[in-house]
């Protein structure tokens, strides 16, 4: 199987995309204040495509929950991969549809946080082979 535990290596995967998320949201300001704009609209005159990249990290990161979760050992391992990743995707859409102002260390943090349960669901929560309980 192409997503199997010991080929996809999904907690790898996991903290790696939560990681380059939080480079990317780090870098946006930077990338596009040459553009001579103040604070508040800098992000919004990066190109459309910059912006949809948010949505393949989502993406990506779901598909690693979904598998390091699945194969994870412990219980309260899978319910916290599933709950701060539904935390960095509302922190991301609200971002995009600006329903309430948050500041960006909360977007961070939860990439962090992310990034930290990958790599301790790979140390600490492994099954040791594909008949995981689901």
């Amino acid at each position: 199987m192409f997503f199997s535990r010991t080929l996809f290596q999904s907690d790898i995967v996991g903290a790696s995309a939560s990681a380059l998320c939080a480079v990317h949201c780090i870098a946006t300001p930077f990338l596009f204040v040459a553009q001579s704009c103040h604070a508040d609209a800098c992000c919004d005159a990066s190109p459309g495509w910059w912006g949809a990249i948010d949505y393949v990290f989502v993406g990506i990161t779901f598909a690693a929950v979904f598998f390091s979760a699945r194969y994870s050992a412990k219980e309260w391992m899978r319910y916290a991969l599933y709950a701060a990743w539904v935390v960095l995707t509302v922190l991301v859409i609200n971002e995009k549809m600006a329903w309430i102002g948050i500041a960006e260390e909360w977007k961070y943090g939860s990439a962090f946080i992310m990034i930290s349960l990958h790599l301790y669901n790979r140390k600490f929560c492994q099954c040791g082979d594909e008949a995981c309980p689901v």
